[in-house]
């Protein structure tokens, strides 16, 4: 690891077995538009394949999971690195090349941004679905998904989000300290469970067009009976995220109020 931080934006890429991708991805966020403004940390879940290896190669900063964990538990241990070294500010992004690093810029321009009201941003979604965003097809099952989520935050805090599962996510650091505790974050699908529970505590959310495509090699963490699985695991999550803010209060005495300083 490198002692000193070159920048004060990191960006956390999950990997695991993405020995396909991981060297194009590395090559993109070597650019200088991407290298100038943000470090890079890869969080290897255990791969068993020369995932390692390659990011090594490129003498990239990474850590290395003895166990797989899981998606979620790879970015929480991403987050407690950058709360240590403190970094100002996270992008967290997959490592499987869906992601387009040109969403980069933009994601940490909004997240430096004042609103009408002088406030900054907790979190910034890159979204798929919102005007702005480039072409994105996907099967019924998942546009399902979205929907059905979607509806859920909508009723738990009156706001739309476009796209509810995004990875591409931009966050403070207040939002990166919230979730690298124990317990206030999920270790496997962190997806739209969190962006409720966020809406609910307080925190500020934007969404801003995201560029992402199709992926082209290795296995997806959502094959299989997965997607089953987590439709199951994510409904309950949200419904369980809403009880413990709404009705048993928990981390009442977190809630935000606005995000004045940058």
């Amino acid at each position: 690891m490198t002692q000193e931080n070159k920048n004060e934006l990191l960006i956390i890429i999950p990997a695991y077995n993405e020995e396909k991708n991981i060297d194009k991805l590395l090559s993109e966020l070597e650019t200088p538009k991407i290298a100038q403004i943000a470090d890079v940390l890869i969080m290897n879940d255990a791969s068993s394949d020369q995932t390692n290896r390659i990011v090594k190669a490129r003498n990239r900063d990474i850590v290395t999971h003895v166990f797989n964990l899981g998606y979620g538990s790879a970015l929480q241990l991403g987050y407690k690195y950058a709360v240590r070294r403190n970094y100002r500010y996270v992008i967290q992004m997959d490592a499987d090349g869906q992601h387009g690093v040109d969403n980069i810029p933009r994601i940490f321009d909004e997240l430096k941004k004042k609103d009408e009201n002088g406030n900054y941003p907790d979190i910034v979604l890159g979204s798929r679905f919102i005007e702005g965003s480039s072409p994105y097809e996907a099967p019924l099952v998942k546009k399902i998904a979205w929907s059905f989520f979607r509806t859920l935050i909508r009723l738990a805090t009156k706001r739309r989000i476009a796209d509810p599962t995004t990875g591409l996510q931009g966050l403070s650091r207040r939002t990166v300290i919230y979730y690298s505790k124990f317990n206030h974050f999920d270790d496997l699908y962190p997806d739209a469970n969190m962006i409720m529970k966020m809406l609910l505590l307080g925190f500020q959310l934007r969404e801003v067009p995201a560029t992402m495509y199709a992926r082209t090699e290795g296995v997806s963490m959502h094959s299989g009976l997965r997607p089953v699985i987590y439709m199951f695991r994510m409904t309950f999550s949200i419904l369980a995220s809403w009880i413990s803010v709404k009705i048993l209060h928990e981390d009442a005495g977190i809630i935000k109020e606005p995000h004045h300083e940058g």
